[in-house]
C-alpha cells in the first residue's frame, strides 16, 4: 500500500519527507514487524525497536515521540486507534466480510452450541489483538460484543435478528423445557430468561450456516448455580434448601427475583455484591470486600437463595458446580 493511501485512510499528516513510497503490511507489535512493515506505535522504546526489525513506516499520535530515522514516513494521527481502525475498514471492505455485534450473553451461547468455529472469528476485546484478528485472518465472518470497539471498527454495526420462532413449555428457576426448529428439549441446564438470547443465536447459526447443537446447552458463565448445606458444602439439589448462585451481571439477579415472585415462591432471598453496587429493587444489599467476609454472610445469614454477584465460585473452596435440580 502507497504512503499517500495510508495518510488518506487514516487522515493522517506526513511528518517529514521520506525515502520510502509504500508499505508491504501493518502490525501493532513490533516483535511481527517485517521489513517493508507499517508499525502502530506511540511508544519511543517499541518504535525503535520496529525500526530495527525493518519497519518502513511509523503511525503515532504522540507529540513527544522523538523521529531517529528520516529515510522512513512518520505519520502523525489524533487518535492511533482510530486510525489503525480506519485502515482496517479498508481491509474489511476487499475482504467483503460481515460484523456482527452480539450481547455477551448471545456470544456465550454462540461459542456453547458451535459444533466447530472455522467458520466465524470472535474479536478480542483488546483492540490490537482485534486489529491483527481482522488484519490477517481469512474469515468472513466476525462476532464480538464490545459495542464501542465494534462501531470502531464498523459504525453500522449489524446485530442479530431479536424476533425468532421457539417458546418455552415449562421451567422452573433452573431447568427449561422448550420448543424449536419442532423439536422440544426436556428440561435442558437453561435459565427460564436465558431461552431469548438461546432461541437468537439459533436463529444466527441458521441463516449464516453455521453448525451446531442444542443438545450442547448447559449453564453459563454469567449464572451458576451451587446446591449446598449449612455448612457451605456442596449437596444434592433434593437434600438442599439452600443454593448460591454466582453471577457476573446484575440484570440477571434482578430477572431470577422477579421469576421468584412471579411463581408465588415462598423462599428468603438475599443478594451479595462488591460495596456501593447498586441492585434494582434492593435498598441495601450485603457487601463484601473479601472472600471471607461471603463465606462468613453466607453462614450467619438465613437464606434459601443467595445471588452472588462479582464473586467467583472457587471463592467457596469446598463448593462445586452442581448442575441438576430434584
Amino acid at each position: 500500500m502507497r504512503i499517500e493511501d495510508i495518510l488518506n485512510l487514516t487522515e493522517g499528516t506526513l511528518s517529514n519527507t521520506p525515502k520510502v513510497k509504500a508499505i508491504e503490511s501493518a502490525t501493532v507489535y513490533y516483535s511481527k514487524v517485517e521489513h517493508g512493515d507499517l508499525f502502530f506505535s506511540s511508544n519511543q522504546e517499541e518504535i525503535e525497536q520496529a525500526i530495527e526489525n525493518g519497519a518502513y513506516a511509523i503511525i503515532y499520535d504522540d507529540d513527544s515521540i522523538i523521529r531517529k530515522d528520516k529515510e522512513i514516513a512518520w505519520i502523525k494521527v489524533s487518535n492511533i486507534q482510530l486510525a489503525a481502525f480506519k485502515l482496517v475498514r479498508y481491509v474489511i471492505i476487499k475482504k467483503e466480510a460481515n460484523f456482527y455485534l452480539l450481547s455477551e450473553h448471545e456470544l456465550t451461547f454462540l461459542k456453547m452450541i458451535l459444533l466447530h468455529k472455522g467458520n466465524v472469528a470472535f474479536i478480542s476485546d483488546d483492540w490490537r489483538k482485534a486489529f491483527e484478528q481482522i488484519l490477517n485472518s481469512d474469515n468472513g465472518l466476525f462476532v464480538g460484543s464490545d459495542k464501542d470497539l465494534l462501531q470502531m471498527i464498523k459504525p453500522d454495526i449489524k446485530k442479530i435478528e431479536r424476533e425468532v420462532e421457539g417458546y418455552p413449555i415449562s421451567d422452573t428457576l433452573f431447568k427449561s423445557t422448550f420448543k424449536v426448529d419442532g423439536y422440544v428439549y426436556q428440561e435442558k441446564e437453561l435459565i427460564p430468561f436465558h431461552l431469548e438470547y438461546l432461541l437468537r443465536v439459533v436463529q444466527f447459526c441458521k441463516t449464516e450456516d453455521l453448525p451446531f447443537s442444542v443438545d450442547r446447552i448447559k449453564y453459563t458463565k454469567h449464572f451458576i448455580p451451587v446446591f449446598i448445606d449449612g455448612e457451605l458444602k456442596t449437596t444434592k439439589p433434593s437434600d438442599s434448601d439452600k443454593v448460591a448462585i454466582f453471577t457476573d451481571n446484575i440484570k440477571d439477579i434482578v430477572e431470577a427475583r422477579e421469576y421468584i415472585k412471579r411463581s408465588n415462591m415462598w423462599v428468603k432471598g438475599i443478594v451479595l455484591t462488591p460495596p456501593k453496587t447498586k441492585v434494582p429493587g434492593i435498598d441495601r444489599p450485603h457487601w463484601f470486600e473479601s472472600e471471607e467476609e461471603v463465606r462468613e454472610i453466607l453462614k450467619n445469614t438465613l437464606f434459601n437463595y443467595a445471588f452472588i454477584y462479582n464473586a467467583d465460585k472457587s471463592t467457596l473452596n469446598t463448593i462445586k458446580e452442581e448442575y441438576s435440580l430434584f
